[in-house]
């Protein structure tokens, strides 16, 4: 993944009163009055080219926890207006490359401005027309996992089972991991799932990597930043590098992976 600070993406309409229609038709939440979304929101403008640097029009940018996707202009550019203050998870998807994802900070009163540049995905065979749900393929190579067995699987119906507010207490059912909160950046806990079987890095423990959708996420992760419970259709824990399945394989899996699969996709 390259993300370099600099502009990005799809106009929204400009004005406040447009960024509080954005804001909540987006999902962010309720329209706020102009001088309250001035002073609490900001803005996130930003471009996807391909790694030559060519804008790429059509990418996807979604924001984790919330229902928020976007598209990029021909120009490879997108801007999301009347955003809340605070620290998100995007991810900037585009058919034929490397999907990306990156902690951002969205201060009040003010732009954040990305760059995100997409590596093109080895060329394959011929492009295969599936007609079933996205979410019934998925699912079906999770159940084709589970059967091999070389993980732990954890289903919609198990979450249901043991009611979580978060998802950091569905990881804590496994045998294999340690859920290890941080106070390092201030009172606020945040939560990393280590495992058990790999040295220690942070905390003592092995910080495992997170995919959200097939999406790596930025890495160690802070597991608050995660949806609700609620919202997984499954859950794949790979502890050690030996076990994880190939396409999620990598120089940097030595601790292991978790696969996250939401309900939307």
């Amino acid at each position: 993944m390259r993300c370099v600070v600099a502009c990005v993406a799809l106009l929204f309409s400009t004005g406040m009163a447009s960024a509080a229609r954005a804001q909540q038709v987006q999902g962010l939440g309720k329209p706020l009055a102009r001088d309250t979304l001035r002073k609490t929101t900001g803005v996130i403008d930003g471009a996807v080219t391909d790694t030559n640097l060519v804008p790429l029009a059509g990418s996807e940018v979604g924001m984790l926890r919330t229902s928020l996707k976007v598209h990029t202009g021909e120009n490879g550019r997108f801007r999301i207006l009347g955003v809340p203050q605070g620290v998100y998870i995007l991810i900037v998807r585009r058919l034929g490359f490397r999907p990306v994802s990156a902690m951002v900070e969205v201060p009040p009163g003010d732009t954040l401005r990305l760059a995100y540049a997409l590596e093109r995905t080895p060329v394959g065979l011929d492009t295969v027309v599936i007609t079933e749900k996205r979410e019934s393929v998925r699912m079906m190579e999770f159940d084709y996992r589970r059967k091999v067995g070389q993980g732990e699987f954890i289903t919609a119906a198990d979450i249901e089972k043991r009611p979580s507010v978060m998802a950091a207490d569905v990881l804590r059912l496994s045998k294999t991991i340690d859920v290890l909160p941080s106070y390092t950046k201030g009172s606020m806990a945040e939560y990393y799932a280590m495992s058990r079987r790999a040295g220690d890095a942070i905390h003592g423990g092995c910080p495992m990597q997170i995919f959200v959708d097939g999406v790596p996420m930025p890495s160690p992760f802070d597991l608050n930043l995660l949806p609700p419970p609620k919202e997984f259709a499954a859950i794949e824990i790979y502890a050690g590098a030996a076990s994880v399945p190939p396409q999620f394989g990598g120089v940097d899996r030595r601790c292991g992976v978790i696969l996250f699969w939401t309900k939307q996709g």
